[in-house]
């Protein structure tokens, strides 16, 4: 198991910037494909991004295609979401998930391992 905790939520109005971060802690951080999903209050759990365990093959979901950017720092063991120009709609618990996998996949059930989460809320 590798132990996942997200941090960088927050309260930021439309338009603004957040930067969330995902520290891995007790396994090998390089094994572990990445992913960030989010929950809004009364929705299910959506895939927002994913990255290889290489740092290659992003992928996003179409809400997030053009404002959000993943990345991960190998040396840091830590995985990141930039997401730009916000709005109302991004508003939701945002989790940090690994799948021991060379590949990734936007759907929830293929990673077993997840963070706490952090709350973004855009405010208009």
């Amino acid at each position: 198991q590798v132990h996942l905790v997200e941090s960088g939520g927050g309260l930021v109005q439309v338009g603004g910037s957040l930067r969330l971060s995902c520290a891995a802690s007790g396994r090998t951080f390089s094994n572990y494909a990445m992913g960030w999903f989010r929950q809004a209050p009364g929705k299910e759990r959506e895939f927002v991004a994913s990255i290889g365990r290489a740092g290659g093959s992003p992928s996003y979901a179409d809400s997030a295609k053009g404002r959000f950017t993943i990345s991960r720092d190998s040396a840091k063991n830590t995985v990141f979401l930039q997401m730009n120009s916000l709005k109302p709609e991004d508003t939701a618990v945002y989790y940090c998930a690994a799948r021991f996998s060379l590949t990734t996949i936007p759907y929830e059930t293929g990673y077993n391992n997840w963070g706490q989460g952090t709350q973004v809320t855009v405010s208009s």
